[in-house]
């Protein structure tokens, strides 16, 4: 599974439970709440202001070792 901006929390979480302390690491705390697991990686970050494609690269690299 290639992870993407349109890529849901809920579903990257599901396949990839060990990337939860990457959106832990940039402020994304509450992963459990049903509104957080059906954003995408893209919603999430503009929300949190985090930069979408440097978390996108931190995912793929972790699901890909």
């Amino acid at each position: 599974m290639e992870i993407t901006k349109n890529s849901i929390i809920g579903d990257v979480l599901d396949k990839y439970p060990e990337t939860a302390e990457l959106f832990f690491s940039i402020g994304m705390h509450c992963l459990g709440c049903p509104a957080s697991r059906g954003e995408t990686i893209e919603e999430a970050c503009a929300v949190h202001g985090a930069d979408a494609d440097a978390l996108i690269a931190s995912l793929n690299q972790a699901v890909n070792k």
